[in-house]
């Protein structure tokens, strides 16, 4: 009996964020989609604005299409250049990487203060809240429980 206890206990959790993170929990890896989220899809603009080694983007890229986050495009036939968009999948990671930016604004900015805002079409700054779809409150942790769906 204790021996089943403890192999159950050992067992890593099934986890949504743990699958997640598999595929976009890499640095190099958000900050692709985080460039292309900002309109630059072109590989070389990407190197530049993230400070990714060539090859360790390229890798990162060949992730994120082949798992249907990006999708390749070719722009120019000769020669052969292509830039990256978001899929529908690549799109539903919008909230998480405003999510991270809002988290690094108010735990992380120096002195200088952030270094980018995002302005919503109204004409007002994006700010980052997660409320409840069914009642409209904002989330928090301690007002959450897990509940297993198997």
């Amino acid at each position: 009996m204790l021996a089943d206890m403890v192999s159950v206990s050992a067992r890593p959790r099934e986890c949504s964020i743990a699958r997640t993170l598999e595929i976009v929990g890499e640095k190099w890896a958000l900050l692709a989609v985080r460039e292309v989220f900002l309109g630059n899809g072109r590989f070389d603009e990407m190197v530049r604005r993230t400070g990714a080694p060539r090859d360790t983007m390229a890798t990162r890229l060949r992730a994120l299409v082949g798992t249907g986050i990006l999708e390749r495009r070719q722009y120019s036939e000769h020669p052969a250049r292509f830039e990256y968009h978001l899929t529908e999948a690549g799109r539903d990671l919008y909230p998480v990487i405003l999510t991270l930016m809002h988290w690094g604004d108010k735990h992380l900015a120096g002195p200088g203060g952030v270094p980018l805002v995002l302005e919503h079409r109204c004409g007002h700054r994006l700010s980052a809240e997660l409320v409840c779809q069914a009642c409209g409150e904002p989330v928090v942790a301690e007002q959450t429980r897990p509940v297993r769906t198997r």
